[in-house]
């Protein structure tokens, strides 16, 4: 299907996507509750649970991070409070940076890994930022806690209270990785029902069937991971923690899915919603580098607060219709939050990349129509 298809039927798209696919601060589906032990389920088999109940293809499993399921994940140590928050949020956008963005590609920068991706110019593309919405949240917090008092066990001075930490080997530490494995298959289960839904809108208007839509890579972002990296030479199990990071795997490593393993791991950097986001591919100097990992956005350059000042006064989705955006949030509090002016420009950030040999370059994403939070 091409962007141009898209244009013709952007303001249909985005109302049928704002429909099925609940935003905002808080959001949660009226057609779809977990019982406690699906819920678990969820957060052990993470998308093996999701396919069993028809939500996505086989297809989808074997172009997802570690197949859609963090090993070690244990229900037990992710509490009821965040328990009961995820239970009616599994297909949720959530609110503050997270969208769904349907796109087109705009310019190519590597032919052999463009194909390989099945991405091809003016192609339509959707591209999905959320993650484990209210469960993660508050996995996290319930942790800290844990963490403050773990520090003053173990004797680790800590020069900032949110640099609270354990040993990984600790009974805190393994704790919190087995929560963090839960919360993390939470977030590819509801990214893989936001897919599925999505698709849904996509047959409903276009006719295609599945949508047209074929799944590229969903990866993690914001994780800490138990990885095998050289250090002077030797091979070192490491605690890889990717905050604002995601991973960027190199061609021929062995948990880059067949089909790009000759190319490299798909590496997806959003930029923000009037701008562009960008298809990247991991590097062996990445990998070396900075263990395979490369940044998972352009970043902020104004606080919430100073994009609201900046934002006063002004219509932002008028703004965007004007550049052929079609923008549609759960409240105008988070477009204003969200306006291109307080990210950097996409395209420096991932020049940085490129030119530094971390990832390189191969295909550039337009928007067409955006669902905010």
């Amino acid at each position: 299907m091409s962007g141009e298809e898209i244009r013709g039927r952007s303001r249909d798209l985005m109302e049928a996507l704002f429909r099925k696919l609940p935003s905002g601060v808080g959001s949660s589906r009226k057609d779809f509750e977990l019982r406690r032990r699906d819920l678990h389920r969820v957060l052990e088999e993470g998308v093996g649970w999701t396919l069993e109940q028809g939500f996505g293809t086989r297809e989808d499993r074997a172009h997802i991070e570690a197949e859609g399921c963090i090993p070690g994940a244990d229900p037990s140590r992710v509490s009821d409070r965040a328990l009961e928050r995820g239970k009616r949020q599994l297909g949720t956008v959530g609110s503050g940076n997270h969208f769904v963005e349907v796109g087109r590609v705009q310019e190519i920068f590597d032919e052999r890994a463009a194909a390989a991706m099945g991405l091809a110019k003016g192609m339509a593309t959707v591209l999905i930022h959320t993650g484990s919405r209210g469960l993660g949240h508050q996995v996290c917090s319930d942790y800290i806690s844990v963490m403050i008092k773990a520090a003053r066990t173990y004797g680790i001075d800590l020069p900032d209270r949110q640099l609270c930490c354990a040993p990984v080997e600790s009974r805190e530490g393994r704790d919190y990785l087995a929560a963090m494995a839960g919360a993390a298959n939470f977030a590819f289960v509801n990214r893989q029902m936001i897919m599925h839904w999505t698709r849904e809108a996509f047959s409903e208007l276009f006719g295609s069937g599945n949508g047209g839509l074929e799944l590229v890579y969903d990866v993690c972002h914001n994780i800490a991971k138990l990885e095998t990296h050289r250090v002077d030479g030797m091979a070192t199990r490491l605690c890889v923690h990717r905050k604002g990071a995601t991973r960027a795997f190199p061609p021929g490593h062995r948990e880059v899915p067949e089909r790009y393993r000759h190319v490299g791991q798909p590496v997806l950097v959003p930029g923000d919603m009037g701008r562009c986001s960008y298809v990247l591919a991991g590097t062996e100097a990445g990998y070396s580098e900075t263990f395979g990992s490369a940044c998972h956005g352009a970043g902020r350059v104004m606080s919430r607060k100073q994009a609201k000042k900046a934002a006063g006064g002004r219509s932002i989705v008028r703004e965007l219709e004007e550049r052929g955006v079609m923008v549609k949030g759960a409240s105008r509090a988070t477009l204003v939050e969200e306006i291109s002016d307080a990210y950097k420009d996409v395209n420096d950030v991932v020049n940085v990349l490129h030119q530094a040999g971390i990832s390189r370059k191969v295909a550039k994403l337009a928007p067409l129509v955006v669902i905010k939070g």
